[in-house]
């Protein structure tokens, strides 16, 4: 069977709206008729939005929570999308809701975090749209897992549907303070990686949790090249049903956006081309001074190997291990590199040289 992102890529085609970037808004959840009439009114009368948004069904933590107003919420949504002339979307999680959003119009449709991280969930919702010619966006697995983000990816393209895009709404991190989900911006970087033919827009609302961190994480997305943004606003956040904090009004909304710097993929201007290509020019004969280095000092670990092994000595040596790690932090920052990166880089190359070593000794 093809590796997940060779099946999906293979598979999917893209229809979405052509516009970048893709500016998707809308309350959490859907309260009160008036209140997402409202709202996504407001939101029109910016002339920056380009698609509204929803919760009818919430997935909550607890029973008990606010989970959604359900399916009295369609026909306000659809009324919505009748005076302001914009498509819809919402977040299904089960068959039923797929039928009762289609039954009402809805544009779109996408499949939450809670969702993505259970095959089954998904592949049931896969079954449900079998036939159905409607764009549907998959957003990250609440855990830091890219082959379920893909798997879903893969089982709606065998499932026939045709327009497919990614959600980045970010992580659950243990221990994380700064953001209600981490970002970890690898793991998109490396989605957009396999499958560069998907529309992948950002969600700095789950993300932040607040509203303060919102632009910073939006302008990190876009310098990314994300294709758009989903930002939840209402039309009194302070006293929204569910996540008030990490809302802003249509009003704030417009201002948010017009403080973005709005950058372009590319340029032809061969002045700039030429630059690049050289200075790119400089980065891969770099790399391929790194890979020969990294290479003999491996060679190096290998031989440390074969004299611990004469010497019945085991492979890890914490004090020098300790010794290389605070040696390295010291020479990163007179370089200029942050401490978070030394380790990072020298964690990997202590655990490939621990793994040669364990080779030699297992021979």
């Amino acid at each position: 069977m093809p590796h997940a992102s060779t099946a999906a890529q293979a598979a999917v085609t893209t229809q979405f709206p052509g516009k970048k970037p893709l500016i998707i808004s809308g309350p959490c959840s859907a309260e009160t008729e008036q209140q997402l009439l409202e709202t996504c009114t407001q939101l029109a009368a910016t002339g920056r939005v380009d698609m509204l948004r929803a919760g009818i069904w919430k997935p909550r933590t607890k029973p008990g929570m606010f989970e959604g107003i359900g399916k009295t919420g369609l026909p306000w949504l659809r009324q919505a999308r009748q005076l302001t002339g914009l498509p819809t979307t919402v977040e299904v999680a089960t068959p039923q809701h797929v039928e009762d959003a289609l039954a009402y119009d809805v544009d779109v449709l996408w499949i939450g975090a809670r969702t993505t991280v259970n095959p089954f969930s998904v592949q049931a919702l896969a079954d449900a749209l079998r036939g159905v010619k409607v764009p549907v966006f998959v957003k990250n697995p609440v855990h830091p897992d890219l082959e379920l983000w893909l798997g879903a990816v893969e089982r709606l393209a065998q499932a026939g549907i045709a327009d497919i895009g990614l959600i980045h709404r970010g992580f659950a991190s243990y221990g994380n303070t700064e953001y209600r989900n981490a970002p970890m911006w690898h793991l998109p970087i490396e989605i957009r990686r396999r499958l560069p033919s998907l529309p992948l827009i950002c969600d700095p609302s789950h993300i932040c949790g607040n509203r303060t961190g919102l632009a910073a994480v939006a302008q990190q997305s876009i310098d990314l090249d994300f294709d758009g943004l989903m930002l939840e606003s209402h039309i009194d956040p302070d006293n929204a049903w569910s996540d008030a904090k990490q809302q802003v009004t249509p009003q704030r909304l417009a201002e948010l956006l017009d403080s973005l710097t709005w950058r372009q993929h590319t340029s032809t201007e061969p002045e700039f081309l030429d630059k690049l290509a050289r200075l790119r020019t400089q980065i891969d004969q770099l790399d391929d001074e790194i890979l020969h280095l990294l290479g003999r000092r491996m060679q190096v670990s290998e031989s440390i190997g074969h004299y611990k092994k004469e010497n019945n000595i085991t492979i890890l040596q914490a004090r020098r291990w300790n010794e290389i790690l605070e040696r390295a932090l010291r020479k990163g920052d007179q370089l200029g590199l942050t401490a978070d990166f030394i380790r990072q880089y020298f964690d990997a190359v202590h655990l490939e040289s621990i793994n040669r070593q364990n080779s030699v000794m297992n021979k």
